[in-house]
């Protein structure tokens, strides 16, 4: 998390669009930045530790990292994508990443229309719990009807931070190269944003800027926010 914004935040070249993907090292657990601890709890397994749970900067709901496919993508002030708001930017992203789940023979769509809310809620509005409703642009397998991916935003005078994260099991029974569709999403993301694609090294940030980030977002004081 404290990677993903300081792409946002301190990468040298503001003008590029950056997209980095990653797995997690064990259970791991990120929730949105508005929600309360107190719900999120109630939503973890009991074996999940103090040390396996992060809030986030964006939005959206509890996601369950053990069996995703997580994404970054940092879209700079300048590009159109950019200046669109929430619900378009995210439409827009999900169309590219459908699109390449279809390559792989996956019957991926994006979910534009919403059913009737029920027990009160809005109908298509925010999930507490990622995976377990899929909202509008939400992608979704249209064999199973199950949520494949969901993402979340942040926008700041620096741009836009779009966090994503793909529900492997939800592909099944699709074998899916995971590299080659990271290759190719950055492909079909430069083509949307009129740019290239380019394989950078990942840059030199600060490392007490980033040490004491880390630092931040491990805390009680951060976790426990709201």
């Amino acid at each position: 998390m404290a990677n993903d914004f300081l792409l946002l935040q301190r990468y040298p070249e503001s003008a590029a669009a950056r997209l980095r993907t990653y797995s997690w090292r064990g259970s791991a657990w990120t929730f949105g930045y508005s929600q309360k601890i107190a719900f999120v709890r109630t939503q973890l397994p009991i074996a999940a530790g103090p040390n396996d749970i992060c809030r986030r900067v964006t939005g959206g709901g509890v996601v369950d990292h053990r069996e995703d496919w997580t994404y970054a993508l940092v879209i700079p002030r300048g590009f159109a994508l950019e200046e669109l708001r929430a619900s378009e930017s995210y439409r827009h992203v999900h169309e590219c990443l459908a699109a390449v789940l279809r390559t792989a023979g996956v019957p991926a769509s994006v979910k534009v229309s919403c059913e009737p809310p029920t027990d009160g809620e809005l109908a298509c509005g925010p999930a507490g719990v990622c995976f377990q409703r899929a909202e509008l642009y939400d992608i979704i397998n249209e064999t199973t009807g199950q949520k494949i991916a969901g993402a979340a935003q942040k926008r700041n005078k620096h741009g836009l931070l779009f966090q994503g994260s793909l529900w492997r099991p939800a592909v099944a029974p699709i074998t899916v190269d995971w590299d080659s569709l990271a290759a190719t999403f950055a492909t079909t993301l430069a083509t949307m944003l009129e740019a290239e694609t380019v394989e950078k090294p990942w840059p030199d940030f600060n490392e007490d800027e980033l040490s004491a980030l880390v630092e931040h977002y491990g805390s009680t004081e951060w976790i426990e926010h709201r």
